[in-house]
């Protein structure tokens, strides 16, 4: 499938901003699952590109004296269409080296398991993760932490999701990257985008790569949310330990005093 993406974020303030610096994470690689197409970036300002430390492609920019930021990201995606789905040998790109799934085992403030996350996950990773195991896991999860949007926020931990029994997609994929780290499976976070034809307004994504064969590099990418392997439905954006390491924008600033937020994501099926 290839899908023509439109990511659209829109600030607002209601004073000009002395100053607001900006990391975006909203360019898409290609690799094993996708192609990326013609993909472009604008911002108000002098967009600077760099890698981070897990291989994400990462824009910043620096806004003085407005009082809006527009940051409109475009561009063509083919997921995988194969059947292989979320089951992928990771590779380093030319002149790149790879991250060791073995860091990914480090818990993070969001990404910590109690006791009683431990206990839920045992009957599912205590014997190690395969696919049938993470798939189970995933619908325990949906169980626990039931979707429901504004309960949660982008600080809430996977902890703090799995006491309050709620959460969005975010909270889901956390819980399930906490559980697999608590059993030294090693699994990180992924941001991206879903495509549902049914959906009356799309937004960001949120699901977990648990690696299954250390030293191979064989992943398994799981959608908590839907409960199933990832598939042509999904287009990969970044990944990192948790949500603040793949974010799609984050930034500080200094005045503009009240702040509100619009983000529209536009993904259609290009034919």
């Amino acid at each position: 499938m290839k899908y023509n993406i439109r990511h659209h974020t829109i600030y607002r303030y209601s004073e000009p901003l002395r100053r607001s610096v900006n990391e975006i994470r909203l360019t898409p690689r290609s690799g094993p699952l996708q192609s990326v197409h013609n993909w472009e970036v604008h911002v108000p300002g002098k967009l600077s590109r760099a890698r981070d430390g897990f291989g994400n492609v990462v824009h910043s920019f620096t806004v003085t004296g407005a009082d809006v930021i527009d940051i409109t990201a475009t561009g063509q995606v083919e997921a995988d269409g194969s059947g292989a789905g979320g089951i992928f040998r990771e590779r380093a790109a030319p002149g790149e080296a790879l991250v060791s799934p073995l860091y990914y085992l480090c818990a993070t403030p969001l990404t910590t398991a109690p006791e009683d996350m431990r206990s839920f996950a045992a009957p599912y990773l205590a014997g190690g993760a395969d696919v049938p195991a993470l798939l189970a896991l995933a619908g325990a999860i949906c169980a626990r932490v039931r979707y429901t949007a504004s309960t949660t926020d982008v600080g809430t931990s996977a902890a703090q999701a799995f006491g309050l029994g709620l959460g969005v997609c975010q909270d889901q994929a956390q819980v399930m990257v906490a559980s697999c780290r608590a059993f030294g499976i090693p699994a990180r976070y992924v941001s991206g985008y879903f495509y549902d034809p049914a959906a009356t307004e799309m937004a960001s994504h949120a699901w977990a790569d648990v690696c299954l064969v250390v030293g191979r590099e064989t992943w398994c990418s799981v959608d908590v949310t839907h409960q199933c392997v990832t598939d042509h439905r999904h287009v990969r954006l970044a990944v990192g330990r948790d949500y603040q390491a793949a974010a799609p924008v984050r930034g500080i600033r200094e005045g503009g005093a009240a702040e509100t937020l619009e983000v529209i994501v536009s993904i259609l099926p290009a034919f």
